[in-house]
């Protein structure tokens, strides 16, 4: 089978939890060929040194989501229009922005609602065929301008920079005063709608690739075709909603290609915390909100197959608009080979040590932390928090640590903690891969209990390490936690000090409820979190999604019998029941 991995900031190139569990995907599928085509938003993904890929990748593509030299290389033709694909352009874009203004509670606005419609091609008359109201509703308009654009920039091109010309913010402005609109976006001026039309633009760039070939661009050294397009493979395989799924998208529009979507942490809800924060006028950020918000849902409604990676995850896709019926439950696959040692030796750790793992950002909520190890510290002198940060940072993280290094010393000043100690204080702030903390496998052995006070998660990998580790957990109630840990760890509201230490007290007084805690973690760990159920649920999914797709004729050098006999019948033949002939030995199909 050959898959296209549709891939945004991460494989090949980034090296964390996605980059990851994508590397094992590819590795542990082998006989599988993979085609990898990755959006990336930083130049040092593209200008960095690129990690060894397996043999079974036969291509790596690559596009830029950003503004920088050269950036037209990977885009298709830029033409300019004529007056008939102007008109196309504008009913395509009217509907588009139509539907991103408008309010979800919108039931219709009356035809396309720009006063060209005329100009709409298939793509219009098609979005017909969608459910019942689908096609007057918001997200029904933004579908049909969607693949109006797209369809226009695969046949002339010229797509970015029409989303940045005079009409498209004319359209937008249109749409942004229209009746129905969301109340956010009708307040937005005339500098609001180009910082809009800007950051559409870097989002739909996906529409203007050249990466919709229907031939191939060549061979490898065996023969076998080496590249070309979304076209030539059987299955497109998004590792998230957003703009990576894009491709897809188009894929199964052109090509009737089925598209898989997966989502260990939701897209939509990364854009939602981002813009918080954002220095964006509020329209924007509105504008923005909702074309996310219309992409995913659009995504989810058009994904073969979704498999979010927790429960929490799947409660945003059916929010979202998500089918249940196509929705399956994936947990992510961690190594835990690594931990075995640690999981096995019931000896080790500390027992009077608290730790807590991970990346320094204000949604870990260490401020709480530290001020319910205080609390700790009061019931139990004798006890030590040790504070192991990754070596890689956010932005903003060395703030964030200088500010919890600072309210340590205020909480404990010059206290010592007698053979605990680690300098003078009972806290200590370390980074793994130091002298302290060399390997991830000996900061989770030095340790009782493993603490995670997070006000914001997704996906909990850390506590999944930790249960590889047997050891017992506590963790604030948030994103996955309590899926994952099943009954397996204590659990306490997030933002809340006094039962973060209570807790942390109990297991530290209990030598033997940490070891059964412990115990049980790990052994639901072992079951529902490791690399093999992952790639075991992957392995069936792929044969299950290609089990219903058709089959379709592709371009095959020098490979005998590539192609089924069956694959040139003329008629669905795949969909019809077959019957015995009586003494014929045949069938009819």
């Amino acid at each position: 089978m050959r898959i296209a991995l549709l891939t945004e900031s991460g494989y090949p190139y980034a090296t964390g939890e996605s980059g990851l569990w994508c590397d094992r995907l590819v590795r542990g599928l082998a006989p599988h060929e993979f085609d990898v085509y990755a959006l990336s938003r930083d130049a040092r993904q593209e200008t960095g040194r690129r990690p060894y890929l397996p043999p079974n990748v036969r291509a790596v593509r690559t596009a830029p989501l950003r503004d920088a030299a050269g950036e037209t290389a990977p885009f298709a033709r830029r033409t300019g229009y004529g007056r008939r694909e102007r008109r196309r352009f504008e009913a395509a874009f009217a509907e588009l922005a139509h539907g991103i203004c408008a309010g979800d509670e919108e039931s219709g606005a009356g035809g396309s609602g720009t006063g060209e419609s005329g100009a709409q091609g298939s793509w219009a008359r098609e979005s017909q065929d969608r459910e019942p109201g689908a096609r007057e509703s918001g997200a029904g308009r933004f579908a049909a301008g969607l693949y109006g654009l797209a369809e226009l920039a695969r046949e002339h091109g010229g797509l970015p920079a029409a989303l940045r010309s005079e009409p498209a913010v004319r359209i937008l402005e249109s749409a942004c005063r229209a009746p129905g609109a969301r109340r956010a976006v009708a307040a937005a001026t005339v500098p609001d709608q180009l910082a809009f039309t800007e950051q559409l633009e870097r989002a739909l760039r996906p529409l203007s690739l050249d990466w919709y070939d229907e031939t191939d661009s060549g061979a490898d050294g065996t023969g076998a075709p080496a590249g070309g397009g979304l076209a030539l493979v059987d299955l497109c395989h998004a590792a998230s909603a957003g703009a990576a799924a894009l491709p897809g998208l188009l894929a199964k529009r052109f090509f009737g290609t089925p598209l898989l979507v997966t989502e260990y942490g939701v897209q939509l809800r990364a854009h939602y915390l981002a813009a918080t924060g954002a220095p964006l006028p509020t329209p924007v950020r509105a504008l923005l909100a909702a074309f996310h918000g219309r992409l995913a849902g659009e995504v989810y409604r058009q994904a073969a197959l979704l498999t979010p990676g927790n429960t929490h995850a799947r409660r945003w896709q059916e929010k979202c608009g998500a089918d249940r019926a196509r929705l399956r439950t994936v947990h992510p696959g961690m190594d835990a080979e690594r931990f075995a040692e640690v999981g096995e030796d019931e000896e080790s750790g500390d027992p009077a040590t608290l730790a807590w793992i991970g990346r320094v950002e204000p949604a870990k909520d260490l401020v709480a932390l530290l001020h319910a190890f205080a609390e700790v510290r009061r019931r139990q002198p004798d006890a030590r928090l040790r504070i192991i940060a990754a070596p890689v940072r956010e932005p903003g993280a060395a703030a964030y640590l200088a500010h919890c290094r600072g309210l340590a010393e205020q909480l404990f000043p010059d206290e010592a903690s007698g053979a605990h100690a680690v300098g003078e204080n009972p806290v200590s702030f370390e980074e793994l891969g130091g002298p302290e903390a060399p390997t991830l496998e000996d900061a989770y052995a030095a340790s009782a209990v493993v603490v995670l006070s997070s006000v914001v998660e997704g996906f909990p990998a850390g506590l999944v390490e930790a249960m590889f580790c047997a050891r017992a957990t506590v963790s604030t109630d948030v994103g996955a936690v309590v899926e994952v840990i099943g009954g397996t760890g204590l659990v306490v509201p997030p933002r809340n000090p006094k039962a973060l230490a209570d807790a942390c007290l109990a297991l530290l007084r209990d030598p033997e409820r940490r070891y059964r805690l412990g115990a049980a973690a790990r052994a639901r760990a072992l079951e529902l979190f490791t690399v093999e159920q992952n790639l075991a649920a992957f392995r069936g999914i792929y044969l299950e999604l290609l089990s219903h797709s058709p089959v379709r004729r592709r371009t095959s050098r020098g490979v005998p019998f590539a192609h089924p006999a069956e694959a040139h019948v003329p008629g669905s033949w795949a969909d019809q029941p077959v019957t015995a002939t009586a003494g014929t030995g045949e069938s009819d199909a």
